[in-house]
């Protein structure tokens, strides 16, 4: 029983001694640099302004984590499908890149409470007839590979029984098949939707409807393990929103009004 007691202590002592292992957060700390996955063809969360720099709403997010962890912020443009690899392999920290918090996705990274809130529209060519979410059954339809929107629209079509889906690597593709006439219609959020038809890059699409979509609550992502940079984010984000900033920025890159709750009843508060 002695030489138990003994060995129990021992053991005791060793964990105690033992270096703590560094987390991301320390990590990133001690690098100076927050590398943030961003998706930049996706206005006005993300694009590239007349000089081709990096802005948008997830831009000067990254950049308000950043500033806030006293480190520089580095931006690395990413695709909506590498997202999550850029994050795997080590490429960046964190992404700020609108992800839209599905279970999926949740066993593969670990995601922060939302930090944003998209509603859904229904965007057509003007020769496509379409009207309503309705007039898209029997029509080619494109959304973003992978994305909140697509699996929506491919759920929708198998449930009506008509109509192709064709996926696509970014946003820009999308428009430019939706202005050019390879698809008849897309859903796209709302902020994306207006900010692409008043750009004039697409002619000949226009807003035709809401998608009848439950919000698309979106977080910050990183490794699933990294419990500690997950709870600091998950506190940033809490601050951006009891501090103003959340609206400002809303009020930046959007426009005026006010930005949607991210409080789900009973759930987020």
């Amino acid at each position: 029983m002695k030489r138990t007691f003994v060995m129990a202590g021992a053991l005791a002592l060793a964990a105690l001694t033992m270096p703590a292992k560094a987390d991301k957060l320390d990590d990133i700390i001690a690098s100076g640099t927050l590398r943030c996955a961003v998706v930049l063809d996706f206005p006005p969360m993300g694009f590239r302004d007349e000089n081709n720099q990096p802005v948008g709403f997830d831009v000067d997010y990254c950049r308000d984590l950043a500033k806030a962890l006293g480190v520089e912020a580095e931006i690395v443009e990413t695709t909506f499908p590498e997202r999550i690899p850029a994050l795997m392999s080590g490429r960046v920290d964190v992404a700020v890149a609108s992800t839209s918090d599905t279970l999926e996705r949740a066993k593969t990274v670990g995601f922060t409470i939302p930090y944003y809130a998209f509603e859904n529209a229904v965007v057509a060519n003007e020769k496509s007839g379409i009207e309503s979410w309705e007039d898209m059954k029997g029509k080619t339809i494109g959304a973003t590979a992978g994305t909140y929107e697509a699996i929506w629209i491919e759920g929708r079509l198998k449930e009506w029984g008509a109509g192709e889906f064709r996926p696509y690597q970014n946003q820009a593709d999308v428009f430019l098949a939706l202005s050019q006439g390879q698809i008849d219609a897309t859903v796209s959020t709302v902020e994306v939707a207006e900010a692409n038809v008043k750009s004039g890059k697409f002619p000949g699409i226009r807003i035709v409807d809401k998608a009848p979509m439950v919000p698309d609550y979106v977080g910050l992502i990183t490794l699933r393990e990294e419990y500690g940079l997950i709870n600091y984010m998950n506190l940033f984000i809490n601050q951006q929103v009891r501090t103003g900033r959340y609206q400002e920025l809303y009020r930046k890159w959007v426009g005026d009004g006010e930005p949607a709750d991210l409080t789900v009843k009973g759930v987020y508060r």
